[in-house]
This record gives structure tokens, sequence and C-alpha cells, in this order.
């Protein structure tokens, strides 16, 4: 027994679908080419009349008339696919299987994107779709980019940079370069100037230039033989650090650790007899300075006496390092008692106080920095002024307590920005002027506070409560990395909630909606009705129904 039936349905697509049954029942439900819908079955009556009746309410629901709906702005088919608004006119953002996969708006490059696999594969692009970075398992790997150069980076021992092909020439020799390291083994620089080019090998042989604090660095093989040069001081050690001579802008020698000298550069010198104990060190006035002005000695027999002169300076310690004073008129006055340093010591002078009474109390104030510590290290409080904004920052316990305020300090009674973690359980943000965050667990976050990388490789990753307000009265919360959200948007008067994809319930000016299964059925409410319609088969976009409204 077959039956045919066919009904037209204009303004609606549907794709072909087929229903499995047990062997000897099928229904094939397609669209024809006249534009009507076709469905034959192998059931019995009563299945046959329950599935006509299903797919009629089904359509008959489904059918809007036109009218305006409210719609999901955050479609949830957790932990699948979650979709948020992203940039103002610009595509949605999204996560899949909880906090791995993601695209959302980046914090470092506006109009840019972050996007991947945390914490393998996490990349930055601005808003032209240009990669600016990756990271993966941050610090294993890192790559930056910019318009002329780029760095990659495997835990900082393992580096390699350069320009870019196609970037524009250079200012300077150094500018125009390759550089590879393998630390500490393998050192290499590559430029235009061959006395600014180098490769070594460590500790076989090599030479590096302009690095490490130092104008040349030789050794062959090191601590055989090495060779440093700096602002034309050529020293040789043949072994290191044993035996040294000294030659160029200065003359020396040394068999350490027992005795050593040198005389220069300029009014400079340098002894030392059983280092470390005794040394006498004079260095030369910055050329910079007004004729006339003396050098400044160390000169030290440890640990009886330590003392140090220099322009409008005397510090003098016995039983060095405990007990001593200084005394300073240069640049600004200063005196400084220390009875038992580093625990109690007394000072006074021309912006600049210290009194403490370590491990219990100690404050001090030192170019503008104010620093309180009580009982070492459960609580320290320091404030200072720094571009224009006077910062203040407590800590108890180094990080388990952290927290920065920054105030203007032109107009002190703006409402402060904030930032405080409590570690490993919370961290919040507010600047001041409305926008807020919230984030539980939060594990590093108190210890990396500056640290871009490591919040976009690792911190969503332990969020399993957020808050976000981008301005009073709107708000996105989520729980569990989005299985659970709920949104606010006063300007919009909308509220949306998400239990994953069992449940949805949006309020808006275009009307309501309560959804099951993310549209498989529910209840719509017309704009200004008080009642409520039933639909079948009602699902979201997740592709553009997403896409946030433009900047006003």
């Amino acid at each position: 027994m077959r039956a045919r039936w066919s009904w037209a349905a204009s303004g609606t697509t549907l794709g072909p679908a087929q229903w499995r049954s047990p062997p000897g029942h099928r229904l094939t439900f397609a669209p024809t080419t006249t534009g009507r819908f076709h469905w034959t079955a192998a059931l019995p009556p009563a299945a046959r009349r329950l599935v006509r009746a299903v797919v009629v309410l089904g359509l008959a629901l489904r059918l809007d008339g036109g009218h305006a709906q409210a719609q999901e702005l955050e479609p949830n088919a957790w932990p699948f696919y979650v979709v948020r608004p992203g940039n103002p006119g610009g595509p949605p953002a999204w996560s899949a299987a909880g906090p791995l996969f993601f695209r959302e708006p980046s914090p470092t490059s506006p109009g840019g994107w972050d996007s991947g696999f945390r914490p393998f594969w996490v990349q930055t692009k601005d808003d032209d779709g240009r990669r600016r970075s990756v990271l993966s398992l941050f610090p294993l790997f890192s790559y930056t980019t910019d318009e002329d150069t780029y760095r990659w980076s495997l835990f900082d021992l393992f580096n390699r940079g350069g320009r870019r092909a196609g970037a524009p020439p250079t200012q300077s020799p150094l500018e125009e370069r390759e550089s590879f390291d393998l630390w500490p083994f393998y050192f290499s620089r590559q430029t235009a100037d061959p006395d600014t080019t180098y490769r070594a090998l460590f500790p076989l042989y090599g030479t590096i230039k302009h690095r490490l604090g130092y104008d040349r660095l030789f050794w062959s093989p090191f601590p055989l033989y090495l060779q440093t040069e700096s602002h034309g001081v050529v020293t040789t050690h043949a072994p290191w650090p044993f035996v040294r001579w000294t030659d160029g802008a200065a003359r020396g020698f040394g068999l350490w650790p027992f005795y050593g000298w040198q005389d220069g550069p300029g009014e400079s010198s340098d002894r030392f007899v059983l280092w470390p104990f005794g040394f006498d060190h004079v260095t030369a006035p910055k050329p910079d300075a007004p004729a006339g002005t003396p050098p400044t000695r160390d000169f030290g027999v440890l640990p009886f006496y330590h003392r140090v002169t220099g322009p409008g300076l005397v510090s003098e310690d016995y039983g060095w390092p405990f007990f001593g004073y200084t005394r300073r008129t240069m640049p600004e006055n200063y005196v400084e008692t220390r009875w038992f340093w580093p625990f109690l010591v007394q000072g006074r002078g021309d912006g600049h106080y210290v009194n403490r009474w370590g491990p219990f109390y100690t404050h001090s104030v030192v170019k503008g920095y104010d620093k309180t510590w009580v009982a070492w290290p459960v609580f320290r409080r320091a404030t200072w002024t720094e571009d224009g904004l006077i910062q203040t920052k407590t800590q108890a316990v180094y990080f388990l307590y952290w927290s920065l305020e920054q105030r203007s300090a032109s107009h002190p009674n703006l409402a402060p920005a904030r930032m405080t973690h409590v570690w490993p359980l919370l961290s919040a943000w507010d600047n001041g002027a409305g926008c807020r965050q919230w984030q539980v667990f939060s594990p590093f976050e108190a210890m990396f506070t500056d640290n871009d990388k490591v919040r976009a490789t690792w911190s969503s990753l332990f969020a399993l409560f957020r808050f976000d307000q981008t301005a009073p009265g709107e708000t996105h919360t989520a729980l569990l990395w989005n299985a659970v959200t709920w949104s606010h948007s006063t300007a919009q008067s909308r509220r949306e909630f998400h239990l994953g994809p069992l449940l949805s319930v949006v309020t808006a000016p275009s009307g309501g909606r309560i959804a099951l299964g993310e549209g498989l059925l529910g209840l719509r409410r017309p704009p200004g009705a008080s009642f409520w319609q039933p639909f079948l088969f009602d699902f979201p976009s997740f592709h553009g129904g997403a896409t946030a409204p433009p900047a006003s």
C-alpha cells in the first residue's frame, strides 16, 4: 500500500531528509521541481497519519507571516559551537569544545582577531587579516612580526630574527641583519657590514660583537682563552679567570684571586688583593661632569671596613655590611644610619625618607616612590605617579593578593581604574569608565600581570566563570566555558539566556522567544503581543546571526 501527498510551500526552503525506521518502513521527504513537496511511505495507516500531522504542524508553525521575530544573537550549541557578537560591524566571535577552539576580538591588535586551538596554536591577525603573532604552549614557542621584521623563539633558547622579504631599506647596517642563537652554544648575526657580522660556537671557537655588555667577545676555546673588548679596553684571559692582562685604553695584570691591577682608562684604576676581601676601585667622572669633579673611590677590607667617597658623598661601614652611615650633599641632601642592615635603617633627606624596623615595619619614600611593608612579606603597599596617573599597588604575600589602582593626577575625583587578583581564585578588572570583567579561576594573572601572551594562551582554559561589562547596562556572563550564558543590554532593551543547546530565552523589542533544542520546538511572542505562539524547527543562524551592531 503506497500513499502520495503534496502541497505548496511558497517562501520556505527545506532540504532532502530521510527518517530511518525498522525494516520494511521507509519515509522519504524531498522538494519537487515544481516547488511542491512530496512524501511517500510504506507505513501502517496510523503511523502515516501521525507523521503527516507532525510535518503539517511543523511547516504551519515555521511560517511567520513576515512579522519581525526575536532572534538569538548568541546561538549556543555547546560544547560544539557557541557564537557571540564580535567587533562592531564585523563577523561574529565563536568558541568550540569549551575554550579550546576560538576566535575573538584581539585586546592587543585593535580591530584584529585572536584565534586558534588553545594552548597549542594561538594567532593574532590585524584588521587587514595579516598574521602578527603565533604562540604555541607559550613560553615554549612564540613568533612575532611587523611590517619590516620577524622573530621566532623556542623557550628563549632557540632564537631567530631578521627582516621580512620586501622590507624597505634600513638606516643602519645593524638593522639589515639575520640572527640565530642556540643558547648557550651557538650565536650568529649576518649583516651588510663585515664589522658587525659574526658566528660563534661556544665553548670551542668564535666571536660575538655588541652583545652581553661588550663591544667584542672572542674565545678559542673557553675557558682556556677569552678576550673581551669594551670602550677600547682589551682584556685577555688565559685561562679564565685565573690569569689576565689588559691593553689598549688601559694597562693591567691579574693573578686571580691573589692579586690584580689595572690603570685607566683616564683617571680610573682597579686593585684587588685576595678577592673579594681587599679592593680599591677608582671611577673617573663622567665626560659631562663639571671641570674639577673628583673621581669616586670604593675601598674595602672586608668584613672589617668599607668606604665610598665621591662628589658630595661619604659612606662608611664597620663590620660590613651591618653597621654604617651615609652622608650625601649632591645631587640632594640625604643622611642615613644603619644600625643593623638591612633590618634597622633610618634615613632622612630631600625627597628621601627611610624608616625600617624589619621585618616588622618599613616605610620609605624615594624620588616620589612611597613604599610600606608590614610583617614582611605579609603586606606591601606602594604609591607613585607615572604618566599622569597616581598608582597604588597593594600585595599580600607577594601574589596571593595583588591589586593595582590608577587614578588621574590632574582629576583625582574621577573614578579610578582597578585590577585585582586573589590567587588562584579570582581576577577582576575595572577601567573606571564602565568596563568591568571578573574571572574564576585565575592561576596565572597574579604572577604574570603584564604578560599578554600568557593571558592569550592560558587564562581562558581556567575561566570557569566570567563576567564582562562593556558599558553600564551592557553585560555578558558565562559559566563553564559558555555552557551557560546570560546577557543584558539596556540600550537594546534585550535579555538573552542559554543553557547550552537545551534551553534558550530571548526578550527584546522585537518580541520574545523560548526554545528547546536550540529551536527544535518552542514558543514565540510577536512584538507588542500578549500571547505566545508555538513553533517547530526554527533554528538560529550560527554564521551571521551574531554580527555586532555598527559602532555609533
